[in-house]
């Protein structure tokens, strides 16, 4: 059974940081068949695209939202995409969910992040 779990939210206070872990299992293919996504959805908004990153991960996009204090990174081997989120900002509190892409596609269950004071 295919899966993708997140780790790493939590509360934290403005100013911090926090990385976000997602780990793929049980996949058909493997995990460097997927390009691999972070979203977030804030209460009351739709999702957002944060970051993407390519398969190999040479290639990466952040959103202009987040530019500047969050990266992308994934390690192939480990079945693994990360999300380091620094200079976090109360606007930055959301759910953030994993997404992969590629012969199928598939989300996680989410990891909820909390900025505030």
């Amino acid at each position: 059974q295919a899966q993708l779990v997140e780790s790493g939210g939590g509360l934290v206070q403005p100013g911090g940081s926090l990385r976000l872990s997602c780990t793929a299992s049980g996949f058909a293919h493997k995990f460097d068949s997927y390009a691999m996504n972070w979203y977030r959805q804030a209460p009351g908004k739709g999702r957002e695209l944060v970051a993407a990153i390519g398969r190999a991960g040479d290639n990466t996009m952040i959103a202009d939202s987040v530019k500047g204090r969050f990266t992308i990174s994934r390690d192939n081997h480990k079945g693994a995409v990360y999300l380091q989120m620094s200079m976090l900002k109360p606007e930055d509190t959301a759910v953030y969910y994993c997404n992969a892409v590629g012969p199928a596609s598939y989300w996680g269950q989410g990891t909820q992040v909390t900025v505030s004071s």
